[in-house]
């Protein structure tokens, strides 16, 4: 018997990382008018954020299907393994009712459906740990008891360069789009407790938003050692700045900088970047 991960390419977990931690995924799809490419598959985010800003046409994504689901799910475990299946939150997608469904159909398999309320390398964090437990021989209660840990514990800040792309979305009004872009507003999103954006605070400016993110991760962690991942969308020099600035204000344990996949990159744009962080002793 063993416990095998799985996750959809929104983790934005880099091929080697999944080899690395034994991790499964599923892809996401980005269409691009009659052309569709999967996500981390077919196109990679340097090659995707070009192609984005020179569409006249804003994409658009779509779930795997159930189908997707069961063939990998056959394919990686056998009837005595367990699978814990690990997805974006399901406020922002379809994709753990994709995941659902291939469970139902699948009645002799032991199937877990994670829905991580998180999206990119929050939801990647999550399937760190648990592949990191799944080695160390934890059993799939404990396992799932760690992961809840996680998503109760964990934070997501994000800022977008632009509104428009979450506006052309649905994920947000048009008058709050507009006004943000009149004013230069920028408003820190944040996932809610159930996995919706929602605004947490607004700035006049970049620098002023950096620092109300990073009071806002003080008033939340205090001095606590923490596990933190910066991700962005084709700004990596945005990230890498704000990371030396966490090291030095915060009780950084381990940081990683990750791109922002085609499928997330779709709804938030090029420029968009964000912090995730949680306690770094719940891991243990």
């Amino acid at each position: 018997m063993g416990i095998k991960i799985v996750v959809d390419s929104t983790c934005d977990l880099q091929d080697d990382v999944l080899q690395e931690y034994g991790i499964e995924r599923v892809s996401l799809k980005v269409h691009f008018k009659n052309e569709t490419y999967r996500d981390w598959i077919d196109i990679k985010p340097k090659e995707f954020y070009q192609k984005l800003r020179n569409s006249e046409v804003l994409p658009t994504t779509s779930q795997p299907s159930p189908a997707e689901f069961i063939d990998l799910y056959k394919s990686i475990a056998t009837e005595d393994d367990s699978i814990i299946s690990i997805h974006l939150g399901a406020k922002l997608s379809g994709t753990v009712q994709s995941a659902v469904l291939a469970k139902s159909m699948l009645e002799n398999y032991d199937i877990t459906v994670v829905d991580s309320k998180q999206a990119t390398c929050g939801t990647g964090f999550i399937a760190i740990a648990a592949a990191e437990a799944a080695k160390h021989g934890k059993s799939k209660e404990d396992i799932l008891a760690l992961i809840e840990k996680i998503i109760d514990n964990q934070r997501t800040l994000f800022m977008v360069d632009t509104l428009e792309y979450l506006k052309k979305g649905g994920r947000i009004g048009k008058a709050s789009a507009l006004i943000g872009s009149l004013l230069n507003i920028k408003p820190i999103l944040s996932l809610d407790i159930d996995g919706g954006v929602m605004s947490v605070d607004k700035a006049r400016g970049k620098k002023k938003a950096e620092k109300a993110i990073l009071q806002i991760l003080k008033n939340t962690y205090g001095d606590k050692e923490l596990s933190v991942a910066l991700c962005h969308a084709d700004s990596i020099d945005t990230v890498e700045e704000f990371s030396s600035i966490l090291k030095e204000e915060l009780n950084i344990a381990d940081i990683m900088i990750a791109d922002i996949g085609p499928v997330i990159g779709t709804h938030v744009g090029p420029g968009a970047w964000g912090v995730i962080a949680h306690e770094k002793n719940l891991k243990s």
